[in-house]
């Protein structure tokens, strides 16, 4: 599927979800879709029944800017992530923490100036290896990978779980707002933004609000 715009793709698939998701866990899920953003900075949902708040997704991404993995200040913000921090108020789900961990972002950066046409210019996220470290807080997202097509910069999300509601529309601002940022850095235009979630659901207290 092929949208504008990250409000399209949520219109979309908070009905289709609602009408054809299967009961998992507490929600409404459907597993291994995949959609393309044509215009990845078209990004605040303005659904009004969604009430999507830009200022705090702007705070999220600001927070995941620093690289600091302490949820202590956005969670006064977002109380989930009360739910989400060890002893130390730390997450593993920053993901700006993530990308700067062995200076991934950096390298994504210098490999796309280096060779337009690289295959590797990716980022992990999630990791099996250290799943040890999950207790309180698992990380959504797989990997973001970069391509350049057609002198544009493309970008892929690769998502293990996935929220419509809260997961999807504040993830997609903050990874297109990273998109752009690549695109800065290696002075390119923005093409489109492809995302894939093994399992994307809505939890059934934010079913019929349509």
């Amino acid at each position: 599927m092929i949208y504008n715009n990250a409000q399209e793709a949520f219109e979309f698939y908070y009905s289709y979800i609602s009408k054809y998701g299967v009961n998992f866990n507490n929600t409404k899920a459907l597993f291994n879709q995949s959609f393309e953003i044509l215009n990845p900075l078209d990004n605040n949902i303005k659904t009004e029944w969604r009430n999507f708040s830009i200022k705090y997704a702007k705070r999220e991404w600001q927070w995941y800017l620093s690289g600091d993995p302490n949820a202590k200040n956005i969670a006064s913000f977002a109380p989930i992530w009360n739910n989400m921090m060890d002893k130390n108020g730390n997450v593993r789900s920053n993901y700006g923490w993530q990308w700067q961990r062995n200076n991934q972002l950096s390298k994504v950066i210098d490999i796309l100036k280096s060779d337009k046409n690289s295959r590797q210019a990716a980022i992990s996220i999630y990791d099996g290896k250290e799943i040890n470290t999950y207790k309180y807080d698992t990380p959504c997202t797989y990997a973001i990978q970069f391509t350049i097509l057609n002198n544009k910069l493309n970008m892929s999300v690769l998502m293990r779980s996935n929220d419509l509601w809260y997961g999807f529309c504040n993830d997609q601002y903050c990874f297109s707002k990273l998109q752009e940022l690549v695109c800065k850095e290696i002075n390119i235009e923005i093409g489109t933004y492809y995302h894939f979630a093994h399992n994307l659901h809505i939890y059934n207290k934010f079913l019929n609000k349509n």
